[in-house]
Order: structure tokens, then sequence, then C-alpha cells
């Protein structure tokens, strides 16, 4: 969707319901990232957020109580004109990076999606994606 502006705009992230308490970046290989979620990450969690082919990225590597929303126009203009263009996928959310105020964070990239299933803390070889939620990119968030 664009704006009258002529800004796109970009729907929040969908997260399916759960303890999304905390949060870590558990790969990040300059094109790939991963971030789990649980309500506690000691030994495993219980969800993914996939982006593949990131072209754009302002994130604590662990943060809690990340709350995601629709990026502000100000944000989608930042993002666009350092990209040179408007990325398929932009999600925005707020977080507690470990005191004061929330830390805005953005990650643009060509697609997301959402795993739950049991990650286990020293591999994720015993993945089950079968409940894999794929978003293509323009449709983070749509119903």
């Amino acid at each position: 969707m664009t704006s009258a502006s002529g800004a796109r705009e970009y729907d929040a992230l969908r997260l399916p319901e759960g303890n999304w308490w905390d949060w870590e970046v558990i790969d990040y290989d300059g094109s790939r990232l991963r971030l789990g979620a649980g309500h506690d990450l000691s030994y495993y969690h219980l969800l993914e957020v996939v982006f593949t082919d990131v072209s754009y990225l302002r994130c604590p590597t662990m943060f809690m109580d990340a709350v995601f929303r629709a990026p502000t126009r100000e944000e989608s203009a930042e993002v666009a004109r350092l990209l040179g263009e408007e990325p398929p996928v932009l999600a925005a959310f707020d977080a507690d990076a470990g005191g004061g105020p929330p830390t805005p964070c953005l990650v643009a990239a060509e697609a997301v999606d959402v795993v739950t299933g049991h990650f286990p803390r020293v591999g994720a070889s015993d993945v089950d994606t079968s409940r894999s939620q794929a978003v293509k990119p323009g449709s983070v968030g749509a119903e």
C-alpha cells in the first residue's frame, strides 16, 4: 500500500500467541537473520522469525518484550533512502535492550518466515517446521 505522500506503508508483523518475552539473534550470516523467542532462552526457544536477504538491520543481539508495530513513515523513508528502493519486507518493533526507553528496531528483507517449534539451545536438528507460517513479500501482517 502507498500513502498519500508516495511512501509505501507496511503492516505490523503478526506473531502467533505465546510468551515471547526473551529474544536473541540466534544466527546472522549477513543475509539470513534468525531471531529466537520464548519465555526463557536458557535451554530452548519456541518461536523463530527468519528474515532472508536482509538489506538493513537495526537491532540489538539480545532484547526483551518486543512489540511489533508498523514502521513509521520516517522509518520507511529512511530505509528506502539508504537502500535506494523500498524493500519487500520492513519489520519494526520496540524492545527493552537492557534498560532505559524501548529501543526502536528495523529489519528490511526480501522475505520473512515465522516458525513455531521446539528449538534446543545447542542446535535445531530436530526442529518440527510443520507449523511454519511463510509470509510472502508485501503481505507481512496482511489478513
